[in-house]
């Protein structure tokens, strides 16, 4: 029953937490108030995401290590990449085509009618982070230590790449001391994932009541039009990842949702990526997947395969450019589509990462960097839905390359583990 009560508990701490927020929102006589309450609630979210923070690293590199040096060559090391980042590739570019087809459909900015900012208004969100030699030159770690200590899953991510190689080839049949220590390490580090998942819907209860204490319930109403239309639009984009992952996986693309619920949920109350990806490779392994799919492809797809954030970004630049009445031709919007695509890499290790790439890409288009403005005061609720959609689409994108792989179990053998699940 473990996993059906942790899902409860979360779900009663999401319910709670809209709840105490309301009240606290509508108690508190200032803004500033409002703001310091929120605080509180906000203590209990850092401490549970710090608890997260304690164990990616660490589990990062032991899932990757161990499941590149378990690969008997490079060929499947190479095979398994070219169709993860395949995958990655065609979800990135469906995400921002939704989210311009939407924006175009839809008009959510339209009815603002804002007028032009004075030439340099800006906010301010640092850009430079995301020019391409600085991106490049970012892959690399300086320090393996640095890396793990910052939790830089892209610089990890590419020691682990050097590492688990050099594991594989160091002598014939590979380095099994290194090799059953990292499996090992692996495992502890999923038991000690449980254990700090039961602080889960703690830290879901303050990270919602934090939100509406400070945002209320009005800022629904008041962006009602660009809420529901990102939300309609991320819903198709949920059909269609959901309708790509049965084409490969069958029937059996609805049990691996039903273990999905708990990351996503996880991620859409924290808003939070890293709080949903040790619980997200811990589901991912009771589905059935093989460790070595799992420890290599998962990692990659939190640095490439960011769907809900992808789709943002597109809603994000057209709403401005609707706000502030500027014309984009389609041309003009299809490049802009493809510099997100490449300028976004590498993004989900930067806090609001989704509004820096945003701030990056306005100016090239010539819209107002200060529209992000706009967009801040409801980017929680927005960064909330979006990261939800990165849980599903990197949770459907490594059964998928499993399944390609053949290393997916199938028939009674998927259910058994999900069996031990329900009835322990």
């Amino acid at each position: 029953m473990r996993s059906i009560k942790l899902t409860t508990w979360i779900m009663i701490a999401m319910i709670l937490g809209i709840g105490v927020g309301v009240v606290c929102h509508g108690q508190a006589p200032t803004a500033a108030a409002a703001k310091e309450i929120a605080g509180y609630f906000s203590l209990m979210t850092d401490l549970f995401l710090r608890l997260i923070k304690m164990i990616i690293a660490p589990l990062v590199f032991a899932t990757l290590v161990s499941g590149i040096a378990s690969m008997s060559d490079g060929k499947a090391l190479g095979r398994v990449g070219i169709k993860a980042l395949t995958w990655f590739i065609l979800a990135s570019l469906m995400s921002l085509s939704l989210g311009l087809l939407f924006s175009n459909l839809l008009h959510p900015g339209q009815a603002l009618g804002m007028p032009l900012p004075e030439v340099g208004a800006a906010t301010k969100l640092s850009t430079a982070s995301f020019s391409l030699k600085d991106f490049v030159t970012h892959l690399v770690p300086k320090s393996f230590f640095e890396a793990m200590a910052g939790n830089e899953i892209l610089q990890i991510l590419v020691f682990s790449l050097f590492f688990g190689c050099a594991v594989s080839a160091v002598r014939p049949g590979g380095a099994p001391t290194v090799v059953r220590f990292t499996e090992e390490l692996a495992d502890i580090m999923l038991k000690l994932t449980g254990y700090v998942m039961r602080f889960a819907p703690l830290g879901v209860f303050a990270a919602m009541a934090a939100a509406i204490t400070v945002q209320g319930l009005g800022v629904v109403t008041t962006y009602g039009k660009l809420l529901g239309s990102f939300f309609l639009a991320l819903a198709v984009l949920w059909m269609v990842l959901i309708g790509a992952g049965f084409l490969f996986l069958g029937p059996r693309v609805f049990t691996l949702l039903k273990l999905l619920r708990e990351p996503i949920m996880l991620g859409f109350s924290t808003a939070s990526s890293e709080s949903a990806y040790p619980k997200l490779l811990e589901q991912l392994e009771t589905f059935g997947l093989s460790n070595k799919i799992t420890g290599f492809v998962l990692p990659l797809g939190y640095s490439f395969n960011l769907d809900g954030s992808m789709m943002y970004q597109a809603f994000a630049a057209l709403f401005i450019a609707q706000a502030y009445n500027i014309d984009m031709p389609l041309m003009q919007q299809l490049t802009m589509l493809l510099v997100l695509m490449v300028s976004s890499k590498g993004m989900a290790g930067v806090p609001r990462g989704s509004l820096v790439v945003v701030a990056a890409v306005l100016p090239m288009f010539g819209l107002p960097e200060a529209g992000l403005l706009l967009i801040m005061g409801i980017d929680q609720i927005l960064d909330m839905a979006r990261t939800a959609t990165n849980v599903l689409g990197n949770g459907i994108a490594t059964a998928v390359v499993s399944k390609w792989e053949g290393a997916a179990v199938t028939g009674a053998e998927a259910e058994a583990p999900l069996k031990m699940v329900v009835t322990s």
